[in-house]
């Protein structure tokens, strides 16, 4: 039973209602959060054990299982693959398997005979030299041999080469059947005029020495008195009368006849030498140039540097005979 409420002058009536509301509070509230508390604990993991576990444990079953993964790669690099052993029980068979590949080495040595033939095979290019296949097509002048006597034609030019100063001397005649060469009267010339000398050995036919005393007194001696104020002393010859086909080997050159003359330089009477080359000196090409334009006329073929390399140091002067009396110059 609550008693009376009795109101005092000295203090103010407070509420008793309202302290009792918060006492109360307090003990319906703190016993609530205990108990709450309490029950809570215990049911928690039973609320929630379904969803949380759920993912930690496959977390953890994920990471196992690599970790198992991991553990048995390991365990499979660590432990000897089954095919290692056999190579290393194989090693003492490998030596066998040499004994088959030997083959190979015994064929280089059934080989080598093979290549013994090759040097044999140099010899065919001997050939054009001797009577093999590459012989020349025959020249009718192949077959001039000399008569008792000397026919008048050969007697006259020898008076003209008089004449003109041309000192020589007479040889015997020239031929071979093998391969063809044939000069029936040669001459070998020792001048080509009163004052110009030639070298030795300049053995040619009559009329081809004849053509080359007048060109030398008719051309050669001017262009050397116009270019340099002198006289022409002499002629070097680099080739007269050869047996020997040409380079082709398909005709007999004109040299096997003693009806070509190869110039090599000229030497004039101040001691000044001209050779003929591809790149001669300024004042030497004019006089060079001049020689070889006015060669062409006198004589059927006219060859020197620019025409081919066999005559690149050289003029091949000749008489071939040719259809109309034509030339070939270069």
């Amino acid at each position: 039973m609550e008693q009376p409420l009795t109101q005092r002058a000295d203090r103010p009536l407070r509420p008793r209602s309202k302290h009792r509301v918060r006492s109360r509070a307090k003990r319906h509230i703190e016993p609530k959060l205990t108990q709450r508390q309490t029950q809570d604990q215990p049911t928690l993991p039973a609320d929630v054990p379904v969803p949380e576990p759920r993912p930690a444990e496959a977390r953890n079953a994920d990471a196992s299982d690599r970790f198992n993964q991991e553990k048995s790669r390991q365990g499979r690099r660590q432990r000897p693959e089954p095919s290692a052993p056999k190579p290393s029980t194989d090693m003492n068979n490998e030596p066998e398997a040499p004994g088959a590949v030997p083959i190979p080495t015994p064929r280089p040595d059934i080989a080598e005979p093979e290549v013994e033939p090759p040097a044999v095979a140099p010899k065919p290019p001997e050939k054009p030299a001797g009577t093999g296949d590459n012989k020349p097509l025959p020249d009718p002048r192949s077959a001039d041999r000399p008569a008792d006597k000397m026919p008048a034609e050969e007697v006259a030019c020898r008076e003209r080469l008089k004449t003109l100063g041309v000192e020589f001397e007479e040889h015997k005649a020239e031929h071979d059947a093998a391969i063809g060469c044939s000069i029936p009267y040669p001459i070998v010339l020792k001048t080509l005029g009163k004052s110009i000398g030639i070298g030795s050995g300049a053995e040619l036919n009559c009329r081809m020495a004849e053509a080359a005393a007048h060109f030398a007194a008719d051309v050669i001696q001017p262009a050397a008195k116009a270019e340099f104020g002198a006289d022409l002393k002499s002629i070097t010859q680099a080739s007269a009368f050869v047996c020997r086909p040409r380079h082709g080997g398909e005709k007999l050159s004109e040299h096997a006849f003693g009806n070509a003359l190869d110039i090599a330089s000229f030497t004039l009477s101040d001691g000044r030498k001209i050779e003929i080359g591809p790149v001669p000196p300024e004042k030497d090409a004019n006089f060079l140039n001049t020689v070889r334009k006015a060669a062409c006329g006198p004589f059927k073929t006219v060859l020197g540097p620019g025409s081919d390399p066999d005559h690149a140091l050289h003029f091949h002067f000749d008489l071939e005979p040719r259809r109309h009396g034509g030339t070939f110059c270069q």
